[in-house]
């Protein structure tokens, strides 16, 4: 992999790479080239071999988002998180549990590490929530964690295209807001309840966007990363 290019508006856009192993992974780096900077790596890589990749990548140049969705007793966390820190990630999921983030604040401590709370996730609607026994609905339920994530000291949010402006105007600037379920428009909505188009999402109050599926199974993954940039451009 060579050092990527980074052009505006690239550190807005994270490519998802939720593909099966590192290889796969490398192919579509090396297929997007300069069109991105900034890559997640999710359960299904990260479980697959692919948490070496982290790095490789920061090394290379780019940045990393690495998406666990860490929840345990806080020593587990805050001991996980300390190791993750020495990866060379720029960004780590937890869940927007109060202890949780705690506890992955203090395991980022002396590091550059960036740890975002998992608010309600995109694949879930209020009934999802009632189901599993919540009093809140999706939008009251992410302007409480947002609220936790403040008292925490944690550095940002990931939530819904649907949540970005309320919880904008709740935060105002003191968190960062990274949006997963980003679709373009007529695209394939898949497994997700809760998605916006790029455009919207930064017209909104994103500061990252997270998109998979329309960049990795494109037939041009290259084509579809640039025009989200140039969609993401428009609207900024």
């Amino acid at each position: 992999m060579s050092a990527p290019h980074l052009p505006d508006p690239a550190p807005k856009l994270i490519v998802a790479l939720d593909l099966p192993t590192p290889d796969a992974a490398r192919r579509m780096v090396e297929t997007v080239g300069d069109a991105a900077s900034f890559y997640k790596i999710g359960m299904e890589l990260a479980y697959g071999g692919g948490l070496p990749l982290v790095g490789e990548f920061a090394k290379a140049g780019a940045q990393v988002f690495l998406d666990l969705k860490l929840h345990d007793i806080p020593t587990t966390v805050e001991k996980a998180v300390a190791n993750v820190a020495r990866l060379g990630a720029t960004f780590l999921t937890v869940h927007a549990y109060p202890q949780t983030m705690a506890a992955a604040k203090r395991g980022a401590a002396g590091s550059a590490l960036k740890i975002l709370g998992v608010t309600v996730m995109t694949s879930y609607d209020d009934a999802d929530l009632a189901a599993a026994g919540y009093a809140f609905g999706v939008e009251a339920l992410v302007l409480r964690r947002a609220r936790q994530a403040q008292e925490a000291g944690i550095d940002g949010l990931i939530l819904s295209g649907r949540e970005l402006a309320p919880a904008r105007a709740g935060v105002g600037r003191s968190l960062l807001l990274v949006t997963p379920g980003v679709r373009p428009a007529g695209a394939e909505v898949g497994d997700q309840k809760r998605v916006m188009t790029p455009a919207q999402a930064i017209r909104a109050g994103a500061d990252h966007l997270v998109v998979g599926r329309p960049i990795t199974a494109a037939p041009d993954p290259r084509a579809a990363t640039l025009a989200i940039g140039v969609e993401i451009a428009g609207a900024a």
